[in-house]
């Protein structure tokens, strides 16, 4: 007999649920369903599902009816593998690689990308391009005031 996996803290109620409570006042280390997952990264949830099959550590838990909930470290590593994807451009072959070449838990540690109404840090492109703005708009504050 195996042991049983400890529950994990999930809160199963919806943004239009009675006690109100929306994905994004989750604590960080609630567990969170395909479709919070998917909606925080922008990503569809058969792409979610594929690179599950694609990338070995992704390993969400499932319940009653195959339904998958993601730990913290999951949806940090998915957030990692749609930096490599979608903003370095590498192909799954490329990330499988440099995933397998840090290590999981080097590649947990590095600085992840940010995904819209996440809290870990923006992609280093996306860093340049927000301190040109801001100097662009500093410089134009500067000729108006």
């Amino acid at each position: 007999m195996t042991a049983a996996s400890p529950e994990p803290p999930i809160n199963d109620n919806g943004p239009g649920d009675a006690d109100g409570t929306a994905p994004e006042d989750k604590a960080p280390s609630a567990y969170r369903t395909i479709s919070e997952v998917s909606t925080m990264l922008e990503v569809p949830q058969h792409v979610l599902r594929f690179w599950e099959t694609k990338f070995a550590p992704l390993r969400p838990m499932k319940r009653g009816g195959g339904r998958r909930y993601y730990r913290p470290e999951d949806v940090t590593l998915l957030i990692k593998i749609k930096g490599w994807l979608y903003d370095e451009g590498l192909t799954i072959k490329g990330a499988q690689k440099r995933l397998k070449g840090r290590g999981i838990r080097q590649a947990l540690a590095e600085d992840a990308p940010r995904v819209p109404g996440g809290s870990a840090p923006l992609p280093e492109p996306v860093r340049r391009e927000l301190a040109l703005l801001l100097s662009e708009l500093r410089a134009l504050r500067d000729e108006l005031g």
